[in-house]
């Protein structure tokens, strides 16, 4: 604890790091403002009376799911509604592509800045087209009231009702997509996950008062969870924490010699280093791959009455729901691992450069010794990014807590928050032990002070 109070402190005697860590909170209170500004023409009291008496208590609704990562700027109906979820989804999009379309894994591989460049453009302009396909859902969503049990939301329905909240739902998403790439380029860690990160911990107050609520006698709840029950919770949330900073950080260490080359006068080659091969490595993706999947019969069947009952049986709490999420993660995982961690591409490079795994012959084999290994490790990652997915509803149903309280108990929000803690940690200390101030996670000193 002392230790890390250090680093903080340390961290703002650094000019150009705390120049960064203000930046970044700058951005984020822009943000947090920007999630209380309602859009036009809609009745806000009687959104809050819908939200408040139905949605926080259920769960796996749409709107429960994408209203995690939004910060309740989706329940509220604020400029930025939709979040940065567009831009994720482009972004996985793209990342499909680059496998599939040669264009694209040409920029990807061979176009060096332009082609990044062009990439992150492609994806500017798919978030866009995302933006204003979901906006005009929810445009029309909104008008019907029989999605809010009656409740009139919109005051004043029509054509340009659904024309305004599509402007300003698509430029609340552009904004935000303007906001994440500034604090990565002069703020501290990877600025659209930093924030996802602060809409969901923007969370933790409504989730706690919730639990204050159930616990008191004089709440219309009258105790329905156990005096024990915060406990238990607290120590459930410890634990899954504590697993999840472990699957997220381990990996298997794949040792690779580089033999010595002579060319002229210079000598290259002859170290050793190794392959990080993570545990989990497809992070969150799998998760928000199969969300999406599996919330689209729920969103269909709100359209088209025929497809209700099916869809009813794909909604959270319902054992369909529960073991095909579950494979899906799993798919998922192997899949997106094998996208993006190339195995015959890495062989490829070894090769070329000189590189080998002691034991395993050069090109062909270490492919294939490669892809061994990772179908390995990726099992247990699969396993556990499945059941983390899925801890919440078994929190829901044992303790009988509602859906906004049982979400921080596992599932994407939990997963982003360590990782991205982490992540923003490590540029952290990557600064301070360039300056040679002590960091968060390694043993260090005052050195190059005297």
């Amino acid at each position: 604890m002392f230790k890390t109070l250090k680093a903080l402190i340390n961290s703002f005697k650094i000019p150009d790091l705390r120049q960064r860590i203000l930046f970044t909170l700058g951005m984020i209170v822009v943000y947090r403002l920007g999630c209380y500004i309602t859009i036009p023409g809609i009745n806000g009291e009687a959104l809050a009376q819908f939200f408040a008496n139905v949605a926080n208590k259920q769960g796996g609704t749409l709107f429960d799911v994408m209203d995690l990562f939004t910060g309740r700027a989706l329940s509220q109906m604020t400029v930025f509604a939709l979040g940065i979820m567009p831009y994720i989804s482009s972004s996985i999009i793209m990342q499909l592509l680059t496998v599939v379309i040669p264009h694209f894994e040409r920029l990807a591989k061979e176009g060096g800045d332009h082609g990044r460049k062009m990439i992150t453009q492609y994806t500017r302009y798919g978030t866009i087209g995302l933006a204003l396909f979901q906006s005009f859902i929810i445009s029309v969503y909104l008008e019907d009231p029989a999605h809010f049990m009656g409740l009139p939301i919109v005051e004043h329905g029509g054509l340009g009702f659904r024309l305004l909240t599509i402007i300003t739902l698509t430029s609340g998403t552009a904004f935000i997509m303007w906001l994440g790439e500034q604090i990565t380029e002069r703020g501290i860690g990877n600025g659209m996950s930093i924030i996802i990160t602060v809409g969901i911990i923007s969370r933790l107050p409504t989730a706690l008062r919730f639990v204050v609520q159930l616990l008191s006698p004089f709440s219309p709840e009258k105790r329905q969870i156990e005096p024990y029950t915060p406990v238990i919770m607290v120590g459930l949330l410890l634990a899954v924490i504590i697993f999840v900073v472990l699957i997220t950080e381990g990996q298997r260490r794949i040792p690779v010699e580089y033999a010595k080359r002579i060319i002229g006068r210079k000598v290259y080659g002859g170290h050793s280093t190794y392959i990080p091969l993570r545990v989990n490595q497809a992070g969150v993706i799998p998760i928000i791959f199969a969300q999406s999947i599996i919330l689209f019969p729920a969103t269909i069947g709100q359209f088209i009455p025929s497809l209700q009952r099916f869809a009813e049986s794909l909604m959270r709490g319902h054992l369909l729901y529960t073991i095909v999420y579950s494979l899906l993660i799993i798919f998922f995982a192997y899949f997106y691992t094998a996208v993006t961690f190339n195995t015959q591409d890495v062989a490829q490079n070894m090769k070329k450069y000189g590189g080998f795994i002691p034991g395993i012959r050069a090109g062909k084999p270490t492919a294939e010794y490669l892809d061994h290994v990772l179908t390995h490790i990726t099992l247990p990652g699969a396993i556990f990014l499945a059941a983390i997915a899925v801890f919440p509803d078994w929190i829901m149903a044992w303790l009988k807590v509602p859906y906004i309280v049982a979400s921080f108990f596992g599932g994407t929000g939990l997963l982003i928050i360590v990782g991205v803690m982490l992540d923003t940690m490590r540029q952290i200390e990557s600064h301070l032990l360039m300056r040679h101030y002590d960091g968060f996670m390694k043993k260090g000193h005052l050195r190059g002070r005297r």
